[in-house]
């Protein structure tokens, strides 16, 4: 535990900072459940991209023997440019996709059969769908980071700070409680001892004037 002092200042202290932990508490525990809850849904999307990949991997497969002419796809479409936005997620900002862009290549109509515009279609699909895959882990791994980050400052509060604080307040209490007792025995004491010196210089008068020796 640390070293506190053990004073009607840092009581005042110790207590105000246990009413800032207890009130920061429960905002960090509702923060940490709802990244807890964009980590759920975020991990939902994913799993519904890549079951939207299959079905269009399965839907290819009807392609399959088109695909074995002798046609080259490659150049027809790229990716020009990805577009994205930044987003705030429980306090965390995360990149969000917009739109994702293609560039067609020249497709000669008399030299390439009726089914390659549709098959180009399906490979933007695709691509589109990994892209937006690709980001949705980006935003797993910020809001991963910090639910790590709110957990560790949740365990902090829960399992040092506030139980710390509270302690340090008990320790100062009974210090400053035995002090208080000690005082006032100091001043009964004090008390006692002048009514007792007072007493003895009545005696001392009374004798005197009795002509009657006192021993002191």
């Amino acid at each position: 535990m640390a070293k506190i002092k053990h004073t009607k200042n840092e009581l005042k202290a110790q207590r105000e900072a246990l009413r800032r932990y207890e009130r920061f508490l429960p905002m960090l525990q509702l923060k940490k459940m709802q990244l807890r809850m964009e980590l759920q849904a975020i991990d939902a999307q994913i799993a519904e991209k890549q079951a939207q990949e299959r079905d269009v991997m399965d839907s290819v497969e009807r392609w399959v023997r088109l695909f074995a002419e002798d046609v080259s796809l490659k150049g027809l479409t790229k990716v020009e440019r990805i577009l994205t936005a930044e987003s705030n997620v429980a306090g965390v900002s995360v990149p969000v996709l917009r739109n994702v862009i293609f560039s067609r290549g020249e497709v000669d109509l008399f030299e390439t059969p009726p089914w390659v515009d549709d098959a180009l279609e399906v490979l933007e699909q695709l691509v589109q769908g990994r892209i937006e895959v690709r980001i949705l882990r980006e935003q797993h791994r910020l809001i991963a980071e910090e639910l790590r980050t709110t957990s560790q400052r949740v365990n902090l509060f829960e399992k040092v700070k506030i139980p710390e604080a509270r302690e340090h307040i008990r320790v100062i209490k009974i210090f400053l409680g035995d002090q208080q007792t000690a005082g006032v025995a100091r001043a009964k004491f004090a008390k006692g001892r002048t009514e007792e010196f007072e007493e003895s210089g009545v005696m001392h008068g009374l004798a005197e004037a009795d002509g009657v020796e006192v021993a002191s």
